[in-house]
């Protein structure tokens, strides 16, 4: 009896198998797959959405479906301001030492030469004298990509010298932004910066020349507890986190939950931090009307002309 049922299991397996083979082979075609070139696109850090990328390029590093702003690199961010050919870089041989010696996983010393490397600049910050649709002006632009940004003797020797620079020539000085901070291997050197960047803007003030400041994504530390927040035009891109410390850290210190959107940029201008939120292809038209409002020796409101100011 036990030896017909395994009979007939066999036989059925038998049969089972038959029939699989008969069916039909997966044509070539089916094992295609759809090969994408690499970079071809690009997830939104907002919206999460897969967003092709020649789209977001050609709108500015934008993104097309939530006007979420990617972050851009210096020269990007050159290339978007300044008037073609304009640029005249100077303060280009201030480079950091390691006052500190400092080494923590890794040798300060080190880490410069990596960031060097790595973006092609020799410190977080180049400035330079330009022109902004025909204004001149003295512009300094940060780099997050060079050691997030972070503000050390170097990068405050240079805002300084942006600042004389402007009171020498009587320009106005924009800065833009984007910082985590105090350097921490430089220490109490950099901290220094804080103080002495925010009497070099302040000379400007009392000299009447406008300072202008553009806070983008991200703006923090020390950076925005000294010159950034000092503009006598603060202006901030699209959601753009800009406070002192980070949410999370607040938020752990107070052990209370933040308000939604707190430390962007919209909450900032709704309290009154900030003056106006420029969408980044309005950037540089904006900056371009309020310098020519506000250019030594200009009455505020007189018109101006981008071509004819100047």
């Amino acid at each position: 009896m036990k030896e017909k049922k395994r009979s007939g299991w066999l036989e059925n397996k038998d049969a089972e198998r038959k029939s699989t083979d008969s069916l039909p082979l997966e044509s070539p075609e089916s094992e295609k797959k759809v090969r994408i070139p690499e970079g071809l696109w690009i997830k939104c850090n907002h919206c999460r959405q897969i967003v092709y990328r020649k789209e977001v390029e050609r709108a500015g590093k934008v993104c097309p479906k939530c006007n979420y702003h990617f972050p851009i690199t210096l020269s990007e961010r050159l290339e978007q301001l300044v008037d073609p050919g304009t640029f005249d870089e100077f303060a280009a041989d201030v480079v950091s030492s390691d006052p500190l010696h400092f080494s923590d996983s890794q040798r300060y010393v080190d880490r410069l030469r990596s960031a060097q490397k790595k973006t092609g600049l020799e410190d977080a910050i180049r400035v330079g004298e330009c022109k902004i649709m025909n204004m001149s002006a003295v512009l300094g632009v940060f780099s997050f990509h060079f050691m997030g940004g972070s503000m050390g003797s170097v990068v405050g020797e240079k805002v300084v010298r942006a600042a004389d620079r402007a009171l020498e020539k009587r320009f106005p000085l924009v800065l833009v932004t984007a910082s985590g901070g105090a350097r921490m291997q430089e220490g109490i050197f950099s901290l220094m910066q804080m103080a002495r960047t925010s009497s070099a803007v302040g000379r400007l003030k009392k000299a009447g020349l406008p300072y202008m400041t553009v806070l983008t994504d991200p703006t923090f530390g020390g950076v925005t507890a000294s010159f950034a927040m000092l503009g006598d035009v603060i202006i901030a891109e699209p959601r753009a986190l800009i406070g002192f410390a980070g949410p999370r850290v607040i938020e752990q210190t107070i052990r209370q939950q933040l308000p939604e959107g707190f430390q962007r940029a919209e909450f900032l201008l709704e309290h009154g931090f900030v003056d106006m939120i420029v969408e980044r292809k309005k950037l540089k038209e904006t900056l371009a009307q309020i310098l020519c409002h506000l250019g030594p020796g200009r009455k505020v409101g007189s018109l101006c002309q981008g071509s004819q100011a100047g």
